[in-house]
């Protein structure tokens, strides 16, 4: 089409006042407001000018008889990008990818407890920040500190050089929260080795999502890195040989979302607790994920939990809320009273605290740890599922879908944590296989991502492959309608 034949085109559409003034249009600008119509329509317009340009509108030639048919039609199109623009952006989705902790799909879902304890306290005040006993203004870390107390006393015993005769201690062990575990990285180090040395073994120096760096934290956190050892191989005495007058910290980092093998070698970690203590230095550890659950019950054996490094000897402890611990987003440090105090007092502290909400659902998260209810906690549910139990439910999810050209099958396959955790962990499950006898994988795939509530499965080898163990029960029936539409 002649540029001569476009410009007259252009001259046919209405401007936004004269929309505005349609009597359809009015009903939605008494409904949604003046501003929200002119904004949509003014989007309709662009689009439709973009459209005229290219020669093409909704996929079929420009021409006159197309372009009045596209301008009898701009009310509907209106209407519809005002419900898109007023619409909420973050919805609900059915994870059928069987990655529990799947960081592009929000990690770990929230209990109900969790959810009702926000709800309880979120849409009313609160004592936050006020002691119900004395009237006067309390601190808002104590909903979760006397929790995290419980779980994770640490009774141990410590050696006296002096006369080498063991004496049993109680370390008080003190937690706050922070608002994600890259914030608690950098709050403990500001804290702990500001204007000094940390020590670290170069093969701990990674890089997680979002292009989150160690040494850039650090360096953030105003302390200095000292590197020791090898990417493959670091000893004790490379962290020995390295201490000075200026060392504040030693520091060891949990390689939670990769594996080196072959040819490494790594210090023990109470190997790195008998060196601090000796040079009277504290070690911290970022565990990344942190996990409050005994997760060899579950056939994990690699991931350290929590009490574990306590136990150890370590000062300490970094790691997510979001992510084992089954709860909100946040970064929890914790470990030795005097130095969490240290934290607690820092300026940062104030700057990357966290809200009413995110403390309602800890509290609500960490009161089913202490009451052991680990079925309330999702994520721990999901990874205590059994095969059979994943069979049972896709086999029934199989047989209510009917179809000629849908072909449903169980596979044995694998499920995995995610989330950074444990990265050579896997889960036995089975898989409910998809082929379509007029439809590729990828097309398979994307039908579902467009349903509503939207699936997310993965692709693999020609198949799309579902993992009902990140499926919640109710979510069920919504797959099993996914699947039909598919037919």
């Amino acid at each position: 089409m002649s540029t001569a034949n476009k410009s007259a085109l252009f001259q046919k559409l209405p401007s936004t006042d004269e929309l505005l003034r349609q009597p359809d249009l009015q009903v939605l600008v008494e409904r949604e407001g003046h501003s929200a119509v002119a904004e949509s329509i003014r989007i309709v317009l662009a689009r439709l000018r973009q459209e005229i340009a290219t020669g093409q509108i909704a996929g079929t030639p420009l021409d006159e008889r197309s372009l009045e048919l596209a301008l009898g039609g701009l009310s509907v199109a209106v209407e519809r990008q005002l419900r898109q623009s007023l619409s909420y952006s973050l919805l609900p989705l059915i994870n059928a990818t069987g990655v529990i902790l799947h960081t592009n799909l929000g990690r770990a879902p929230l209990a109900a407890a969790a959810l009702d304890h926000i709800r309880a306290t979120a849409g009313t005040y609160s004592n936050l920040e006020f002691d119900l006993s004395s009237g006067e203004r309390g601190k808002r870390d104590v909903h979760v500190d006397r929790l995290f107390q419980k779980l994770l006393a640490n009774d141990h015993i410590e050696r006296d050089e002096q006369s080498s005769a063991s004496i049993s201690t109680a370390t008080v062990v003190s937690t706050i929260v922070v608002n994600n575990n890259a914030a608690a990285v950098l709050l403990a180090l500001n804290s702990l080795a500001e204007g000094g040395e940390v020590i670290v073994s170069r093969g701990e120096l990674v890089e997680i999502g979002g292009s989150f760096r160690i040494p850039d934290v650090m360096s953030k956190s105003n302390a200095t890195l000292r590197e020791v050892g090898t990417t493959n191989r670091t000893r004790i005495a490379d962290y020995e040989r390295a201490i000075n007058e200026r060392t504040r910290l030693l520091l060891r980092v949990h390689r939670s979302n990769f594996e080196i093998t072959g040819f490494t070698e790594q210090p023990a970690l109470d190997e790195l607790v008998a060196l601090a203590r000796r040079r009277n230095l504290p070690l911290m550890e970022d565990l990344g994920s942190g996990a409050l659950f005994d997760l060899h019950s579950i056939g994990v054996n690699d991931e350290p939990g929590v009490l574990d490094s306590l136990r150890t000897g370590v000062d300490i402890v970094t790691y997510s809320g979001d992510k084992l611990l089954g709860g909100p987003q946040a970064g929890l440090i914790s470990g030795r009273a005097d130095l969490v105090a240290r934290m607690r007092s820092n300026s940062l502290f104030r700057a990357l605290r966290v809200d009413k909400l995110t403390y309602a659902a800890l509290e609500a998260t960490l009161l089913a740890y202490v009451k052991r209810d680990h079925d309330a906690v999702p994520v721990l549910r999901m990874m205590r599922l059994s095969k059979d139990e994943i069979e049972h439910r896709a086999g029934k999810i199989i047989s209510s879908v009917e179809s000629a050209h849908l072909k449903l099958q169980l596979l044995d396959g694998e499920s995995v944590i995610g989330g950074g955790a444990a990265p050579s962990a896997v889960l036995p499950t089975r898989l409910i296989a998809l082929t379509h006898s007029a439809l590729s994988a990828d097309e398979l795939n994307a039908r579902l991502r467009a349903h509503t509530p939207a699936v997310i499965a993965r692709v693999e080898e020609g198949r799309v492959l579902l993992d009902v163990r990140t499926v919640f029960p109710e979510q069920d029936a919504n797959l099993t309608t996914a699947l039909a539409s598919l037919t």
